[in-house]
C-alpha cells in the first residue's frame, strides 16, 4: 500500500512539473533548453539578451533574440510565460 501511495505522489509531482510553464524572464539557460526548438546556444542567447536588455514584456519579444524567430515562438508559446 505504501508503494502505491508513493507511486501516486511521484506521478502527481511529475505531472505537475510537466505542465508548468517556463518563465522566460527568470528561467536559467538549462530550463530554457528543455523547450522544443531551443537548444543550449539559443537558451544562452535568451539569457544574455535578458541580462543586457531587461525582462521580456511579452512572449513575442523573444523574436528580438538572434536565432529565435516566429516559427520557434509559435512552437513554444503554450509552454512559456512572462509573468513576474
Amino acid at each position: 500500500m505504501k508503494k502505491m501511495y508513493l507511486a501516486l505522489i511521484l506521478f502527481l509531482v511529475f505531472a505537475t512539473s510537466a505542465f508548468a510553464k517556463v518563465n522566460i524572464n527568470s528561467a536559467s539557460a538549462d530550463e530554457l533548453a528543455t523547450l522544443n526548438g531551443i537548444g543550449k546556444a539559443k537558451a544562452e542567447a535568451i539569457v544574455a539578451y535578458r541580462a543586457a536588455n531587461g525582462n521580456f514584456a511579452s512572449i513575442e519579444d523573444l523574436a528580438k533574440v538572434k536565432g529565435v524567430g516566429g516559427k520557434i515562438i509559435e512552437k513554444i508559446k503554450e509552454e512559456i510565460t512572462v509573468s513576474e
